[in-house]
């Protein structure tokens, strides 16, 4: 946690008030949206949280109490500053407090460009300084050459002797001709990965050019709430006026290229990866594998082949029948395996046995086979059957 901030209804203070925690963890996003909506607040879109308190490690941050502001935008801010080290924590308390920044939009594009300050807040050191110093004028990097070649002790004197600073209760603090550009608009968050996710969607408007900037940013899984929230943010209303471009997924690519994205249903999209979310590296090998068997065509078929694993076999790297039959009889525990007969195995027969009795083929994953007793077509259709042969060893 970040942030944990006390938000009020500015127009009804009787309506008492809710702590949220800042960034609100995924599985209590839900549940945070309902304590701010019992007190009429909490909008998606417009700034109707009163700040009655807020606490925080940024302590700069206490300049909002009393402001009213919107959750989301409150909700960026702590993700962004849930990222910062030491120095960016001070570079950004220390520019807050020299520019004095209140508004949420303001400290949301701070975020962005504070690294380009210096920020000095002990004056033992002066190479420390003068090579932090050079790494901020320098995109906060430099070559090992570069800092061996600079008279870091020479650099502090010359930052120092300029007068150029602002003393802040975060330390001394040089902009270094520092903008505050509009990165954030005030309505559309620039992309940013706070924690890991499958699959990044890009949601514009059909109405609006393809290479708008007018863009809603989307991190599967989510739970549907912060979804709608968040599509209604980007005004967004008609499901079938989106348009969907996948920028980033570490879904199995057998999975995606049989996927129509300019038909796909966010919310479906959304459940399919909440699928797959807890699957093993291992089992996310398995479904690639059904998935070229099965070939399914909608978010929603995909989604059932995922939570019927269980009733394919795999093979994982098997690509010949006698990899295959090597497999079953090794490692597949079905058979009371002894390395010291392993010359009398016939691995390639065994392999082609079992191929010709079953619905089975070779992948880029492996071999896989269905086992189940209705067909592939029911499965990824939602049909349930009380007499399967469950499989799946892989799993």
């Amino acid at each position: 946690m970040m942030i944990r901030a006390v938000l009020g209804n500015p127009n009804h203070p009787e309506y008492g008030v809710a702590t949220i925690p800042f960034p609100i963890p995924r599985d209590q996003y839900a549940h945070c949206v309902e304590l701010l909506e019992a007190s009429e607040i909490g909008d998606a879109v417009k700034a109707d949280c009163k700040v009655e308190r807020i606490d925080s490690f940024y302590t700069v941050l206490k300049r909002t109490e009393m402001l009213t502001v919107n959750v989301e935008e409150l909700n960026y801010l702590a993700k962004r500053l849930d990222s910062f080290d030491t120095g960016e924590a001070a570079q950004f308390q220390a520019m807050a407090h020299k520019l004095e920044l209140f508004e949420l939009k303001d400290l949301i594009n701070l975020t962005f460009c504070c690294q380009q300050a210096t920020v000095i807040t002990d004056f033992s050191d002066l190479a420390a300084i003068g090579r932090n110093h050079y790494m901020n004028l320098h995109g906060g990097s430099a070559s090992v050459d570069e800092l061996n070649a600079l008279d870091g002790k020479g650099t502090a004197r010359q930052l120092i002797e300029s007068g150029s600073g602002t003393i802040t209760p975060y330390g001394v603090v040089y902009d270094n001709g520092m903008k505050l550009e509009q990165v954030y608009d005030g309505r559309f968050f620039p992309c940013y990965y706070y924690e890991p996710n499958a699959i990044t969607v890009a949601v514009t408007a059909k109405s609006e050019p393809e290479d708008t900037e007018h863009i809603t940013w989307l991190f599967l899984p989510m739970v549907q709430e912060e979804i709608d929230r968040a599509l209604l943010r980007g005004g967004i209303t008609d499901p079938s006026e989106i348009r969907l471009s996948l920028e980033d997924s570490w879904l199995p690519h057998e999975v995606l290229d049989l996927l129509d994205m300019d038909h796909v249903d966010i919310s479906e999209l959304n459940a399919l990866v909440q699928a797959l979310d807890e699957f093993s590296d291992m089992s996310i090998r398995k479904y690639a594998a059904a998935a070229v068997m099965a070939r399914p065509h909608t978010t929603e078929q995909a989604k059932h082949l995922a939570e019927n694993l269980d009733l394919f076999d795999f093979s994982p790297s098997a690509s010949t029948p006698k990899e295959y039959g090597k497999y079953m009889i090794q490692k597949s525990g079905r058979f009371e395996y002894d390395e010291n007969l392993d010359a009398f195995y016939d691995y390639e027969k065994y392999g082609t046995e079992r191929m010709n009795a079953e619905d089975g083929m070779f992948t880029d994953q492996g071999y896989i086979a269905y086992k189940g007793y209705i067909s592939m077509e029911e499965v990824m259709n939602g049909s349930q059957s009380n007499c399967m042969e469950m499989g799946g060893f892989s799993r």
